[in-house]
């Protein structure tokens, strides 16, 4: 009964699986420039016609932009002043702590739109402007929490540049206007440890999906510990090579093969009754997998200057970290099931059918969209 039912729902998701037309905003990449004149300028890129709609990014661009388009010139008008209202009060550029007054500009809305380009009304950049105080020494960076994760890029009077990733309302590290801006130790070892945890909680929903993956079919402590050691070792190994340029692989190609590892440990979950020693090897390997998807994150985030050593070690302790998070909540989630009445075996083929059904749709997707 088993494997039809799986058969049956992998064809209905194959069928029914499409592409949505929406730009892919995975990160909001902001570029803060500080210029030796006394003014600074914020270039912010992210969906501005859901934004101004007030809808997920996730939205069809073409059918927001029509809809855009076809708003009446006092409309429109309308729609761009409260858009710049918004971004007024959800982004703060602070010195010294003190937020500074700025002007907000929409400079690619209602140009032309390239052919192949994907379609937007009001353009993806705006463009926050504004003066810099005598007296201040350091910049920082806020968005709310209704960005996604923060790419920043500051440079400073000195022409000097640095790079920060930015959690979901989380504000930046502060700055120097001139000279060097590298950050302390300390400091990016805690900066990049909240961020590999972040990576998996909450961000890390394919990682999420693996792990928990790992649980359902471990009912003692000593094979899911084999397992969680190994897929450590593994993807710790690809991180620290990736990050070294000695191996490189298309991330399109990590990450769809990341997803199919979901898929395959959901199949086997549903296939099996009891786990088997050679689940190892195959653990080991997609380990080196997720390392790989792991190490394009972190070169995604920029390296502090003279701290990549540290970056790199408090990156993969946070991802740790998240890791063996989802195992407690995982064990948790069933110890509760089990006490209220509920059947461990069905409860892990539900559990596991549900996760290689997303697997096999984030395949689809990334094979498609990547």
């Amino acid at each position: 009964m088993r494997r039809p039912a799986f058969r049956w729902l992998v064809a209905l998701l194959a069928v029914n699986a499409q592409s949505a037309a929406a730009h892919d905003f995975a990160f909001t990449d902001v570029r803060l420039v500080v210029e030796a004149e006394g003014g600074f300028q914020v270039d912010l890129a992210c969906d501005l016609d859901a934004l101004a709609l007030g809808v997920d990014s996730s939205a069809d661009s073409a059918a927001l932009a029509a809809e855009i388009d076809a708003l009446a010139a006092p409309e429109r008008e309308r729609l761009i002043r409260g858009l710049a209202e918004i971004m007024k009060r959800r982004v703060r550029v602070r010195f010294d702590g003190a937020p500074a007054t700025f002007e907000v500009a929409f400079p690619y809305a209602g140009r032309p739109r390239s052919p192949g380009a994907l379609p937007t009304a009001l353009g993806l950049v705006a463009r926050l402007s504004g003066r810099v105080p005598a007296s201040a020494r350091h910049v920082s960076f806020f968005a709310s929490r209704a960005f996604p994760p923060v790419r920043l890029t500051v440079r400073n009077q000195s022409d000097v540049e640095t790079t920060e990733l930015l959690t979901p309302g989380d504000e930046s590290s502060p700055v120097g206007l001139v000279g060097d801006v590298a950050p302390s130790m300390l400091a990016t070892a805690r900066r990049f440890l909240g961020l590999g945890f972040a990576h998996i909680l909450p961000l890390g929903f394919d990682h999420i999906l693996f792990v928990i993956g790992l649980t359902l079919l471990s009912s003692r402590f000593q094979p899911l510990l084999a397992q969680v050691t190994a897929f450590t070792v593994a993807h710790t190994a690809t991180l620290a090579l990736s990050t070294q340029g000695v191996l490189q692989v298309p991330p399109r190609i990590v990450e769809t093969l990341i997803a199919l590892s979901i898929v395959y440990v959901g199949i086997e979950n549903v296939s099996r009754a009891e786990l088997r020693w050679s689940r190892l090897l195959l653990v080991f390997g997609f380990g080196l997998l997720h390392g790989l998807g792991f190490a394009g994150v972190l070169r995604g985030l920029g390296w502090p200057e003279g701290r990549k050593l540290t970056a790199l070690l408090a990156f993969n302790a946070g991802v740790e970290l998240g890791q063996l998070a989802v195992i407690a909540l995982a064990i948790a989630a069933l110890a509760m099931a089990e006490r209220a009445g509920v059947d461990r075996r069905r409860l892990g083929f539900g559990a596991s059918l549900a996760i290689a059904s997303a697997g096999l749709y984030l395949t689809i997707q990334r094979g498609l969209l990547a």
